[in-house]
């Protein structure tokens, strides 16, 4: 929203353009469970690029992001972020459509700042985003510009570098400040978080899931159902997707047309997917474990489980739940 506004101010046209991967946090998640209630449910690129007064364009990338995340040139963060790959991935995507496009854009902006994500924002990396991405110097980064060699923008006389910024470092106070000039009183959470790829818990279960499928590869579908539910795998074939409360159940009914869904029937509980290949003997053991988690169970109750097929085939069973510390052991 800075960089977009730095821009605008100076009588420049900007249309935003969006990335959809597939691993956006916003959008999805807090849309799904009401522990996020207090947060507005919101497209935040929609949202930004409407109280900017800007056009934006959304691009589906989920199939060419798939050799990002999974073979990341220059390697992962403290999770499975390829954060470096995926900028210059999606600066290139910006050359692009800048150069296919029938609108007359001459040049890219980020909101980049020098210092500030240890991975990708280091001057070091900053011309390796340029080149790679096939940008060079038609790659402007308002933020920090001060910092790095001017830009065909700048010695077109486009934009004028003396009103562009030379902030660095991870501090975002002067960005907050910059964001009370320019009257903004709502934008995203300043220190990002908008990717799963850079969430401990959501990287271990695409770990678990590469690991049981013994190659790395991953459809849309795999990855959505990663950011809901509980993840028990109890054997290395099958894994239980387990909804933690109405907001996901809802959301994984959707999904009972291609696993096998078990839901109780004589207690309160979540709505349960298997992911695999169980045999009976598995089946009775996952209905064991989603016993568990229905509401006031105890270890010594009788509950009945229903099960469903993918194929309208449905049974019945009479179960005892598993102990809590009998289950520790298999969360992802």
């Amino acid at each position: 929203m800075l960089a977009t506004k730095i821009i605008l101010e100076q009588g420049v046209e900007v249309l935003g353009l969006n990335f959809f991967t597939g691993f956006c946090v916003e959008g999805h998640t807090h849309a799904i469970l009401s522990r996020h209630k207090e947060k507005k449910k919101r497209n935040n690129a929609l949202w930004a690029a409407e109280a900017l007064g800007i056009k934006l364009e959304i691009v589906d990338v989920v199939e060419e992001y798939k050799d990002i995340v999974i073979n990341p040139r220059h390697g992962y963060g403290a999770n499975l972020n390829p954060c470096l790959d995926c900028k210059i991935f999606m600066v290139k995507k910006a050359v692009e459509w800048l150069e296919n496009s029938d609108l007359a854009y001459d040049f890219i902006i980020t909101g980049e700042v020098i210092g500030q994500r240890l991975k990708s924002q280091r001057k070091d990396t900053m011309p390796i985003i340029s080149t790679l991405s096939g940008a060079e110097d038609r790659l402007l980064r308002p933020l920090c510009a001060k910092y790095l060699p001017v830009t065909l923008p700048e010695r077109m006389g486009w934009v004028d570098r003396e009103k562009l910024y030379g902030f660095s470092g991870r501090s975002r106070k002067p960005q907050i400040a910059l964001a009370a000039q320019f009257g903004f009183e709502s934008y995203a959470q300043p220190a990002g978080g908008c990717c799963f790829l850079t969430d401990e818990n959501y990287s271990s279960k695409l770990q678990d899931l590469w690991q049981a499928q013994g190659e790395r590869r991953y459809e849309l579908d795999d990855i959505m159902l990663l950011k809901v539910g509980r993840h028990v795998r109890p054997k290395p074939h099958f894994k239980l997707i387990i909804g933690r409360e109405e907001g996901e159940n809802n959301f994984l009914q959707g999904y009972t047309n291609q696993f096998i869904a078990l839901k109780s029937l004589s207690h309160n509980g979540p709505l349960t997917l298997i992911d695999g290949k169980p045999t009976e003997e598995d089946i009775t053991l996952a209905a064991r474990i989603a016993a568990r988690y229905c509401q006031k169970a105890q270890a010594s109750d009788i509950i009945e489980i229903g099960i469903y097929f993918p194929n309208g085939e449905k049974s019945r069973q009479v179960v005892r739940p598993l102990l809590p510390a009998d289950i520790e052991a298999w969360y992802v």
